[in-house]
Parts: C-alpha cells; structure tokens; sequence
C-alpha cells in the first residue's frame, strides 16, 4: 500500500490549503460571532445564511476547488478516495468549511447515493442542482420512538398506492433541515415487512414543501442549535409522492445504504483528523503563551507527554482512515468493511481525546465560543453516535474477525 500524495493530490492541496489561509481561517471567529448573533434559538424559520460564506462558495467554484469528493471528472474533480482524503482533512479545520467547497454532509452522501443509484430524471431533478450548489438536501433515517442505532427497527412507513407512494413516520437527527436551501429529503422507511430484514425498507426522494410535511423543531447538541443548518425532527403524514420518486426500488434501501457509507465514513473520518489536528494546534499555542506557577503551561501537569499522545493518536488514526481508502479504491466497499467499521470507531475519539488535551490547555476559553474548541468538542463528541454508535462497529468488526474461524 502507498499512502503518498500523487501530483494532482499534491496540487489540489496546496491550492486548499492557499484559499483557507486566505479567505477562511481570517474570518472564522467573525463569521460564527454573526451567525450566532443572527440565529440566536432554535426559530429555523428565521435563520439565515451569512453572506461570506455564499460569497466564498462562488469564489472556490470559479477556482475549480469544488465537488472534490465525487470520483467523476466531468461533475466532480475526479479524485479517488485516497486522494480526497487529505483535502478534506484539511477542510475539517474549520467547521463550515466544507460546504464553501460543496463538500459537505449530508449532501456528499446524497449526491453520492444519486449519482450511484438515481435514474436520469431523479438526476437531473436534484444530483444536477446540489452538484451545482444551488440546493441543499437532508437525510431521514434515525427516528425519536425506536432505538435507531438498530436500522430495522425502523416505523416510518412506504406504502405503494397506484403510481404514488405514501409516506409516514418521525424523523429526528434530520441535519441540515434547518437550512434555508433546503429543499429535498432522501427518506428511508419500511416498504415490505413480508422480505428478509434486510428487504424490508426503501428510500425515496421527498421535496420538502410538499403537502404533510411538518418540520417540528431543531434539536440542540451541547446547547448549541448550528444555525444555519440545524438537525431537526420532521414528522410525515399521508405524504404522497409519485413512484418515480423511488430510488432503485422497493426493498432496495439497505443495499443503497451500503454503497453510500464507505466513502462517506472516509469524508467523515478524514475531516475529524483535520479537527485533531488545528485543536492540537491550538493547544500547543496556548501552552507555549499561557505563564502560570512562573512556568509556561506546556511545562506543567504532564501536558508534554499528553501532547505527545496526541500526535501518535492522530498519526494512527490518518494511516487507518487512509487504508480504507485504498482498500475501497482498490479493493471495493465489501472488502473494506473491517476498515470502515474500525475507523468510525477509531477516529471520533481520538478527535475527542486530543480536543480534550487542548481544551484543558485553554481553561475556561475553551468551553465558550472564544476559540473553536467547544465546537470542536461538539462536533467529535456527535461524531461517536452520527452514522452508528461505536457499539455498532465495533460488532461489525467483531463479527468479521470471528468468522475468519468459521
């Protein structure tokens, strides 16, 4: 396995890394002051977006530094999963940066399920659109009555009726359903109980105005409701949508769920060690500024030798990330499955850990909105239950392991 940057990797980083230093890093502290400022509750009606990020969107489109995530030359970059990786490391510095790149979930993970699974019409009506950035889209799979952590124990309901379908149930976790560009939900329910377990359930393509959609509230994590994006609950009553709506087909929905995670986990993944890695920055700032006992605050407290761990948590956590991105590049999602599980389990805390090093480093700075580290601390914290609790992966690599034995 060779884990070093191509040229085109190696090009496409510099120029990231170029812009962020130029047009994101410099307004970071300003853009979430005013976001916060503008958004101050959980009212999602009255939630705006701030104008510089629409404004830098325009500016990485015109740079070519946009829909680097899609393996696709003529919509996206073209870049593998290996070679994404380290650009979205990069963008995992700074909260919001990936959506000024249109790199952002849960979008990338419905563009990808579209790309992959959509026919031409469903293509064209929402992959073309948020391929653009024109659009944004939602993902509606845990639910707030059933322990979601388990998929099937899903009740949201898709009922076939002549050539519509209709649809029922609660989601909650919907993020970005408090965005104002938000337009279309890919929604998953159960369609066939008679089926296997893991044919029992459909996706479907839901435009959010439509009638029996009811946005309830946005929920808040550590306090905190992410304005202008927001995770919300979203209920559906006798919502009806024509059957060209259906992804693939009906029972297909854990099928297209398989192919949507691998390289969403390599995205997710990635952008977290990009977390770790500014929050260590930052610490270690902190620590060589910050006087106390006569001493700086690095020499105090066993904090060299916690700095230290971080950097070998955060070194082991890139080289597994970037693995499953070989092996899914090389090998396919199939057999990349120990890898993925292992990384959504691996990475999530040690972002949590080495964001917990530099927010100790911080003091009281570090839980306010002073530094990025609360968010931070958010952010990898949501991180260990968003897309599967570890308990969930970690039993996927158990059962994998085991059946070597067999």
């Amino acid at each position: 396995m060779d884990f070093s940057h191509n040229p085109k990797t190696l090009d496409y980083l510099a120029r990231i890394r170029s812009f962020m230093d130029a047009h994101i890093f410099p307004i970071e502290d300003k853009v979430y002051g005013e976001i916060h400022a503008a958004n101050p509750d959980g009212n999602w009606k009255n939630w705006q977006i701030h104008p510089d990020i629409t404004r830098l969107k325009a500016l990485a489109k015109e740079q070519g530094l946009w829909n680097m995530f899609l393996p696709d030359a003529k919509l996206g970059q073209g870049l593998t999963c290996l070679e994404y990786a380290p650009l979205a490391e990069e963008t995992g510095k700074v909260i919001f940066a990936p959506e000024i790149f249109n790199c952002n979930a849960p979008d990338t993970g419905n563009m990808e399920v579209l790309y992959h699974f959509g026919n031409e019409f469903q293509q064209q009506k929402w992959l073309t659109p948020l391929l653009n950035g024109e659009i944004r889209s939602v993902f509606g799979m845990t639910e707030p009555d059933v322990a979601s952590s388990d998929a099937t124990n899903m009740q949201a309901t898709i009922e076939a009726d002549g050539d519509e379908l209709i649809l029922n149930g609660k989601k909650w976790w919907t993020t970005g359903l408090g965005h104002p560009n938000a337009k279309v939900m890919v929604f998953m329910g159960l369609s066939n109980p008679e089926n296997d377990r893991h044919s029992q359930h459909s996706m479907v393509m839901v435009p959010l105005d439509t009638k029996g959609i009811e946005i309830t509230r946005m929920l808040s994590a550590y306090g905190d409701f992410d304005a202008p994006f927001g995770h919300g609950e979203v209920h559906l009553h006798n919502v009806r949508v024509p059957k060209e709506n259906l992804l693939v087909g009906l029972g297909k929905g854990f099928a297209i769920a398989q192919g949507r995670l691998g390289p969403g986990r390599i995205h997710h993944c990635m952008r977290a060690v990009g977390m770790a890695e500014k929050a260590l920055e930052l610490g270690i700032r902190r620590g060589l500024e910050r006087v106390a006992f006569g001493k700086p605050l690095i020499e105090l407290g066993g904090n060299k030798e916690r700095i230290a761990q971080a950097r070998m948590l955060i070194e082991q956590s890139r080289l597994l990330t970037l693995q499953a991105a070989w092996k899914i590049d090389n090998l396919g999602v199939k057999n990349a499955m120990v890898d993925i599980s292992a990384i959504k389990v691996v990475v999530p805390n040690m972002a949590q850990q080495v964001v917990d090093i530099a927010l100790q480093l911080h003091g009281g700075g570090g839980m306010c909105n002073d530094f990025p580290i609360a968010r931070f601390a958010a952010g990898a914290r949501s991180l260990r239950l968003a897309d599967g609790p570890d308990e969930v992966h970690m039993a996927m690599v158990s059962r994998l392991e085991l059946k070597k034995y067999k």
